[in-house]
């Protein structure tokens, strides 16, 4: 049966290429990596308060550090107050 191919063959390629990744295991790398920087604004402050929430920590905490790592994402967002990180959260 030959195998399906992607839009992404090429970096799955070269990762099987230039690491001991098997194909599958590359394809499964390059998915969970687009994912990620698929993730939006809102959708990443989500998660990251359920986990940093998870963790222990208090709201206040909470949104600090988020308004701090968002500017360090790959696709910065725009600048949120921390009102308006509440209001991504609890609507």
């Amino acid at each position: 049966m030959p195998e399906r191919r992607t839009p992404h063959d090429d970096l799955v390629d070269h990762l099987v290429r230039s690491t001991s990744l098997a194909r599958g295991e590359a394809a499964r790398v390059v998915l969970d990596v687009l994912a990620y920087f698929d993730e939006s604004a809102e959708e990443y402050v989500r998660r990251r308060h359920r986990e940093l929430r998870s963790r222990g920590l208090t709201n206040d905490a909470i949104f600090r550090q988020i308004s701090e790592e968002l500017p360090h994402r790959a696709v910065a967002p725009p600048a949120l107050s921390l009102r308006q990180l509440r209001r991504i959260v609890y609507g």
